[in-house]
């Protein structure tokens, strides 16, 4: 539709309509092929003389649909865009459910007629407006997609939550002594204990809880990104020790191997700084700096 010397080149794979997800019609057909006919339906509908090609690639869905030729001459532009602009119309589901769908939530119906029976008429000057915006109503996605792994939020919010955290896997451990019966004392290193997310969470306060819900996957994710303290395994958290890491020889280089760890100290040890027990390793076997003096 931009052009009438438009050609294009598509490879269809999620199955998805104008307005959301496709919706399938035919039990008789696999959803790949059905949807592959609807891809050509609107390359048809459009104009075009659809041809079909399978490129030699490595993935299931490798059929591709190519548009090179018209089949109206240029005269028939005006004739074939309303034509285009009343498909659109059609596949496009009555005002309530669009507006539901570009507020988030997901209906299947996807039905052609669905304006039609619901006796929704469109404006006469909404298909004026048409030929402008080709559909109304449509909402794109931003241009710069929104990050929510908990890696843009500030270093300092997360160094409080991951301090938060810690201290109370420690203090946990800290009571749990003081109710030990017999009362030996030992002088190994604090691992602290582990409690669940949930428990966790609980010691949070609403501010903050409400800052990492905004977050895909919220604490759980902030506390994985901050491997280095913490270790996160099936809905419990730990704080990790670090004289229990093997250490990973997966295709490195022989001369890599017989490097020393200092020549990887980027980054301070947290342990070192916030650990009341310190680093469980030496400085020469941690792969973090123990003071500013060994970064790298």
């Amino acid at each position: 539709r931009s052009s009438y010397s438009c050609c294009y080149f598509v490879l269809p794979c999620c199955f998805f309509d104008f307005h959301g997800k496709y919706s399938r019609k035919q039990s008789k057909k696999t959803q790949y092929r059905e949807y592959l006919d609807f891809v050509s339906q609107v390359g048809f509908v459009c104009g075009f003389h659809v041809e079909e090609d399978c490129l030699r690639i490595p993935s299931t869905k490798r059929v591709c649909l190519i548009g090179k030729n018209r089949t109206y001459s240029p005269v028939q532009c005006a004739v074939i865009d309303k034509q285009i602009t009343q498909y659109i119309h059609n596949r496009q589901p009555c005002a309530m459910v669009s507006h539901h769908r570009r507020t988030g939530f997901n209906h299947n119906d996807g039905s052609d007629n669905v304006c039609k029976e619901a006796g929704t008429k469109f404006p006469e000057d909404e298909t004026e407006t048409a030929g402008r915006v080709w559909m109304p109503g449509f909402q794109p996605r931003e241009k710069e997609e929104q990050v929510r792994n908990c890696a843009t939020l500030p270093r300092d919010f997360v160094d409080d939550v991951v301090l938060s955290v810690a201290n109370l896997l420690l203090n946990a451990t800290q009571e749990k002594s003081c109710h030990n019966t017999d009362g030996a004392s030992t002088n190994t290193w604090n691992q602290g204990e582990s409690l669940s997310l949930k428990e966790v969470a609980e010691h949070l306060n609403k501010e903050t809880l409400k800052r990492l819900k905004s977050e895909y996957g919220g604490l759980q994710t902030l506390l994985k990104n901050s491997h280095q303290v913490f270790e996160v395994l099936n809905g419990r958290v730990h704080i990790r020790d670090w004289r229990k890491e093997k250490p990973s020889r997966k295709n490195k280089p022989k001369v890599k191997r017989h490097l020393s760890a200092e020549a990887f100290k980027t980054r301070l040890c947290w342990f070192f700084l916030h650990h009341p027990d310190g680093c469980s390793l030496p400085s020469k076997s941690c792969p973090y700096a123990h003071g500013t003096e060994e970064l790298r």
